[in-house]
């Protein structure tokens, strides 16, 4: 009775506490050290204060509510901890002020970090309150957002937060890893949205770039052309005078998936995919970048292509050569490589050489133009002698109408892929245009070969079938053997359960082919009457056949109807 009793305690006791859960701070009622804030609807997320292993310091954050592993998604105050760790933190406090400043104070009030309004903000009473996406977002009495969690991400990104430039209110969204697993202050190594050009994401270590996204292409990023290949995920891309912005969704609220960049990696940023595996009760890495030595920014210097299939990765792009052939000899390609054949653009006898499956060139500097079409883009590379190669902008667009990407210079950071990328169009001498591919186009020409070989075998080989089958179709009937369908399909004698019909259901049965073939297409001329049973036909063909089955059977209908 006792230990029943304990457990409706307990029951109640965690009833009264979900009840009580809140998800809203405002003046004079802030978050304590030892309290959390819940987010309504499906409870997703978690903030509270909280100390990494191995820290010795106390931080605002937040993290799923559902997940035994308690994973922290985004920090507030990760540059300016509170000192001590969160067990001797109890009344440090997360507040929001009348005119809408979110700050951070330790146990003795002192603030350690503050979140200043949006310009106009503060009208009436503020308000925190930790919606069900995780965003923390801070407004007054109107309804205008102050300041939001979302436009200030941390290491991850979560369904619904952005990475990129909101041109409004001037946030810059980037992703930014932490210095150590212990220690969530900003560290080196920064993912960002380069709007210049045709925009592009790039993982930053310090000063050196250590990945990049390639653009949008209307599907995806050219340089992650597995994106197409994920299950449960939406993925958006905003390019406007407004923001520009990439963010994904989950299909499936039963998905937990974030995306997080860390300083680890043979380049010093590595930013991965993580889903929740609920069966395994643990985290999944679902994708990862960079991958291999091609996703090294510029592995093959200007100019080069570089194939991890290949050995060695890097080579020159047709009409191209080394500018070291030593140092290349050394697979240090870091010089790149120089045309073989000066240009001609003056007397028009330039032209373009396709390279397939491509991740196109550094888009920083090219020029784009998001209304055009492919022929106009060749016609206006071709009129620009800087133009040194051109491609699509957007391949989810109307034919026609996918837009234009041209490149000057030396092209930059250049990679194929075995299946996927895209159509880049390399400017030319006309002495190169009939040079020997390269042999990354090689592969691509000897995969579409393979391909279409294959299907002229399968065709070769299906007609051959059709015709064989066809052929032996036409001996079978001419030698008046009958054909496959042809015949009595089976003669069993019909029963039924719980009943006795006697011989009337000791019944031969054909398939409608036979009787067909029997009564002439049940001809009018072959009908002798109708009865109880239906019409009545005589048999010209296989009369014998069915004269005899129908006797043997006894069938007293079939009797009175030959005596007719």
């Amino acid at each position: 009775m006792a230990s029943h009793q304990l457990l409706l305690f307990q029951l109640l006791l965690l009833l009264s506490s979900a009840s009580h859960a809140r998800d809203t701070i405002s003046p004079g009622q802030p978050l304590r050290g030892n309290d959390t804030l819940v987010s309504p609807g499906a409870g997703s997320y978690v903030l509270g204060f909280f100390t990494p292993p191995g820290s010795n310091n106390t931080y605002v954050g937040l993290w799923y509510a559902k997940v035994p592993v308690r994973t922290v998604v985004w920090v507030a105050n990760r540059a300016d901890p509170v000192p001590g760790p969160v067990e001797r933190n109890a009344r440090a406090t997360l507040s929001v002020s009348a005119d809408c400043t979110l700050s951070v104070a330790d146990a003795n009030s002192t603030v350690v970090w503050s979140a200043p309004p949006a310009p106009g903000a503060g009208a009436g009473r503020c308000t925190a309150r930790l919606l069900d996406s995780g965003n923390l977002v801070v407004s007054d009495a109107s309804g205008h957002v102050a300041w939001q969690g979302f436009d200030h991400p941390t290491d991850t990104l979560i369904p619904g937060m952005r990475v990129g430039m909101d041109f409004g209110t001037g946030a810059n969204m980037t992703l930014t890893a932490w210095t150590s697993p212990s220690d969530p202050s900003p560290g080196p190594v920064v993912a960002v949205m380069d709007t210049t050009g045709d925009p592009e994401v790039f993982i930053w270590n310090g000063a050196e770039k250590v990945w990049r996204s390639g653009p949008w292409d209307g599907l995806q990023f050219t340089g992650v052309p597995d994106t197409a290949t994920y299950m449960g995920f939406n993925f958006s891309f905003v390019n406007s005078a407004k923001e520009v912005s990439y963010s994904f969704q989950v299909a499936n609220s039963s998905i937990v998936s974030r995306l997080t960049l860390n300083s680890t990696g043979a380049a010093g940023g590595l930013l991965q995919r993580w889903t929740w595996v609920w069966a395994a009760g643990a985290w999944n890495m679902y994708w990862y970048a960079p991958k291999d030595q091609c996703d090294a920014v510029n592995q093959c210097g200007p100019n080069g292509v570089c194939d991890p299939n290949s050995l060695p990765v890097c080579e020159c792009l047709r009409g191209f050569a080394p500018r070291s052939p030593e140092a290349w000899a050394l697979r240090d390609n870091r010089g790149g490589c120089a045309r073989a054949t000066p240009l001609d653009c003056g007397n028009g006898t330039d032209g373009f050489a396709l390279m397939a499956h491509a991740k196109v060139p550094d888009t920083t500097a090219a020029v784009v133009d998001y209304r055009a079409g492919l022929a106009e883009c060749a016609q206006r590379c071709q009129r620009n002698c800087s133009c040194t190669a051109y491609a699509n902008a957007n391949l989810s667009g109307a034919p026609g109408h996918r837009g234009c990407v041209m490149w000057g210079g030396a092209l930059e950071d250049l990679r194929v892929f075995p299946n996927f990328g895209q159509d880049l169009y390399v400017r030319l001498a006309a002495a190169d245009l009939d040079a020997a591919p390269s042999k990354s186009e090689k592969k691509a020409h000897v995969i579409i070969a393979v391909a279409v070989s294959i299907c002229a075998l399968a065709a070769i080989i299906a007609l051959v079938g059709f015709f064989w089958w066809r052929r032996k179709r036409t001996r079978a009937r001419q030698s008046g053997a009958p054909s496959k369908w042809s015949g009595v399909l089976h003669s069993r004698t019909l029963t039924s359960e719980g009943t006795s019909h006697g011989a009337d259901l000791d019944l031969p049965i054909y398939d409608l082919e036979t009787i067909a073939e029997a009564t002439q297409g049940f001809s009018a001329d072959n009908k002798l009457g109708e009865g109880g049973y239906g019409p009545v036909y005589k048999v010209l063909k296989f009369q014998k056949q069915f004269i005899s089955s129908f006797e043997a059977s006894g069938n007293r209908h079939f009797r009175s109807c030959k005596e007719v």
